[in-house]
C-alpha cells in the first residue's frame, strides 16, 4: 500500500509542476502579445512614414513636371517680344533641369542665333538634330546658320555624314539587329529542314548582305558619334597657331560659328583641323566641344 500511496504523491507533484508551468506560459503569453502589438505598430508607424516620403518626392517631381511647360511657354513669350537674350537664359534653365527636347534645342538656338551668338546656336542646332535628325525645321535652320559663317571655313558635311545622319543611332541598332537576327533565323530555318535550303537561298543571300551594310552603318554612326570631336568657336575672332603656344607664329584665323575637328589636346590647347586640312592650335576657353552624346562647354552655354 505505500508504493501506491507514494505513486499518488508523485502524480500529484507532477501535476502540480504541470499547473505551474501551465501558469508560467499563461503569465508570458500577454506579454508576448503585448510585444507583437508593439512590433505591428512600429512597422505600420515605418510604413506611413515611406509612404509619405515617396508621396512627398513624386509630388514635388510632379510640380517640377508641371511647371516645365510654363517656363517653357515663358521663355517662347519673352523671344516672340523680341527679348532673346532673356529667352535664351529661361531657355538655358530648361536644359540645365535636364527635361531636354528636339523643340527646346531648336528654340535655344534660335534665341541664340537671334542675338548674335552664331556659334552656341549651331551647337544647340546639332544637339536638336542628334534627337530629332529627320526634322526639317532644325535642320534648315542649321545649313542656314552655317551660310552665315564668316569667312570660307563654314563647316559642309560630308555626303555620307548627310546620309547616315537621316537616322539616329538608336535607329541603326534597331534596324542592324533586327537584319542580323532574321539572317541566323533563315540560317537556322535551312539547317532545320533541309528541303527548304535551295528555296531560302536567296533570301538567306539578301538578308545577310542588308545585316552587313546596316552593321557597317551602324558602326560609321557609333565612331562619328562617340570618336569625332568637334570644336564650335564661339569667340568673335580665334586665332590658330603652328603650335601650342602664344608665342608661336599665326596661321589663320576662324570666327564664331566655325566648326573645326579637334585631333589632340595639350593643357589649355587644341590641336584642331578645317575642312581645308589646315592643322593648328587654338585655345580650349574659345570653344565648345561637341562630342557625341556629351558636352564640354562653358559655364554658360549662352555666353
Amino acid at each position: 500500500m505505500k508504493p501506491d500511496c507514494r505513486t499518488r504523491a508523485q502524480i500529484a507533484a507532477v501535476a502540480a509542476d504541470v499547473r505551474r508551468l501551465s501558469l508560467k506560459s499563461e503569465i508570458r503569453n500577454p506579454k508576448s502579445e503585448i510585444a507583437r502589438a508593439s512590433l505591428r505598430r512600429r512597422l505600420l508607424s515605418a510604413s506611413r512614414l515611406i509612404l509619405l516620403l515617396v508621396l512627398c518626392c513624386c509630388g514635388s517631381d510632379l510640380s517640377r513636371a508641371g511647371d516645365v511647360p510654363s517656363a517653357f511657354e515663358q521663355a517662347n513669350k519673352l523671344y516672340e517680344q523680341g527679348k532673346f537674350t532673356e529667352a535664351a537664359a529661361a531657355y538655358e534653365k530648361l536644359i540645365a533641369s535636364e527635361r531636354v527636347s528636339p523643340a527646346l534645342y531648336f528654340n535655344f538656338g534660335n534665341a541664340l542665333f537671334k542675338s548674335g551668338r552664331i556659334g552656341r546656336a549651331i551647337l544647340n542646332y546639332r544637339l536638336g538634330e542628334q534627337l530629332a535628325p529627320r526634322d526639317p525645321d532644325i535642320r534648315a535652320n542649321l545649313r542656314f546658320a552655317r551660310n552665315q559663317v564668316s569667312g570660307a571655313d563654314a563647316r559642309s558635311p560630308t555626303w555620307w555624314r548627310r546620309w547616315i545622319g537621316h537616322l539616329t543611332l538608336n535607329e541603326w541598332t534597331v534596324l542592324a539587329a533586327v537584319a542580323v537576327w532574321l539572317w541566323f533565323g533563315l540560317l537556322a530555318l535551312a539547317q532545320w529542314r533541309p528541303s527548304l535550303k535551295k528555296s531560302l537561298g536567296g533570301y538567306t543571300a539578301t538578308v545577310g548582305v542588308a545585316a552587313a551594310l546596316l552593321s557597317v552603318c551602324l558602326a560609321v554612326t557609333g565612331y562619328d558619334r562617340f570618336e569625332v570631336k568637334s570644336a564650335i568657336v564661339v569667340a568673335n575672332e580665334a586665332i590658330v597657331r603652328y603650335g601650342p603656344l602664344d608665342e608661336s607664329d599665326r596661321y589663320y584665323t576662324v570666327r564664331d560659328g566655325a566648326e573645326l575637328t579637334v585631333l589632340d589636346a595639350k593643357g589649355d590647347w587644341l590641336e584642331v583641323i578645317d575642312r581645308f586640312r589646315r592643322t593648328g592650335w587654338l585655345r580650349r576657353e574659345q570653344v565648345l566641344l561637341f562630342h557625341g552624346a556629351s558636352l564640354t562647354a562653358s559655364p554658360s552655354l549662352s555666353g
